[in-house]
């Protein structure tokens, strides 16, 4: 039962990236390519009847992580607090930015939500890939010094980053050079995404734009996620051993370069949709193939004191991830009608929706 609701977390997981992440993607573009009132509106009405909605993967991802893994949830949310926190704020500010804007028209009103829908989306971009970052790199569980653990095996507390901002440091801080790589990655993959987003679902004028910024935003993406593949070694020894020894994982690298790749075709696709379709490949690509390379860590210690969280010595009762089986069918249930109950009723271009004009 842990190994089903570890995937099930981690599809949640990935759901949200790639559905939320268009929107931070779309926020980015608004914050920097969006020139005029009717782009901005273009990229508003884009995401308008589903940004709120995709917000409660993540809701739901915390409802899995606390009953299925509920030792883990209270380490994380503790050993995190200070990120998790400001990711709160941002994603609060970004939700705002979107509903007060079109409550007054006054352009010192409209500037002021514009920038806190961009600038919440920009650093929740990177907040998020440095938090795939930590995951990666692995925290000090037990707050260990000179090999004596001062807490129990399962604390931690990072700040946001340390005096030498090494990853490699016996205390750790949240923001180090490896976690900002990935950051960066992140914000570049969504920003990419993002604009795919706004092309497939508006006839917006910024369209042939956005198609030149992705295919000069992937060549970035591409060197930074190669670089990041030979930074790896120095944070994990064997970055690729669940792959040597189980082979048919990677399809899932090959599925995120094949998205990658693809990306460099998107000033030549007939279908607006394809591009958004390849970066929605690199995205799941790029998680599942990180995932599957720390399987079964959950967070890993990068001290030899304390053990690693896993799977395993982090999951719920077996008799209560069993019963949860069952509330969790008639969930999917839900959630499958309403999604496709949503995305049918807003298919197609959103040009003329006219989200958050009051």
């Amino acid at each position: 039962m842990e190994l089903f609701w570890y995937i099930v977390l981690m599809t949640m997981l990935t759901v949200y990236v790639i559905l939320d992440g268009y929107d931070f993607g779309a926020g980015i573009v608004h914050l920097f390519f969006a020139k005029t009132e009717k782009d901005k509106k273009a990229i508003t009405n884009a995401i308008g009847p589903f940004w709120d909605a995709n917000e409660v993967w993540l809701i739901a991802a915390g409802g899995v992580l606390f009953f299925a893994f509920p030792t883990l949830y209270a380490s994380s949310f503790s050993g995190f607090y200070l990120p998790l926190i400001m990711i709160l704020w941002l994603l609060i500010f970004r939700a705002i930015g979107l509903e007060l804007r079109g409550q007054i028209h006054n352009k010192i009103w409209e500037t002021i939500w514009d920038k806190a829908f961009g600038i919440a989306s920009l650093l929740l971009a990177l907040f998020f890939g440095i938090a795939l970052g930590n995951v990666v790199r692995g925290v000090n569980l037990g707050m260990v010094t000179d090999g004596v653990s001062a807490h129990e095996p399962h604390y931690f507390f990072l700040p946001l980053w340390n005096p030498t901002f090494s990853p490699r440091a016996e205390h750790l801080g949240i923001i180090d050079w490896f976690t900002i790589l990935l950051g960066i990655i992140g914000v570049i993959a969504l920003t990419i995404h993002g604009a795919n987003w706004i092309i497939y679902k508006t006839n917006s004028e910024l369209n042939l734009k956005l198609k030149s910024i992705v295919f000069k935003l992937n060549f970035g993406l591409l060197t930074l996620v190669v670089l990041s593949l030979f930074i790896w070694h120095i944070i994990e020894p064997q970055p690729f051993h669940n792959f040597i020894k189980t082979p048919w994982l990677w399809i899932f690298p090959i599925i995120t370069f094949t998205g990658l790749f693809g990306l460099f075709k998107v000033r030549t696709f007939k279908k607006d949709g394809m591009g958004f379709l390849f970066s929605s490949l690199f995205l799941f690509g790029g998680i599942t193939s990180t995932v599957a390379s720390i399987f079964p860590k959950l967070l890993p210690s990068t001290n030899t004191t304390n053990p690693d969280l896993t799977i395993y010595n982090m999951a719920a009762d077996s008799y209560g991830l069993s019963i949860g089986v069952n509330w969790f069918i008639i969930a999917v249930i839900l959630v499958a009608g309403y999604f496709t109950i949503q995305y049918k009723v807003f298919k197609g271009k959103m040009d003329n929706v006219g989200y958050g004009e009051h």
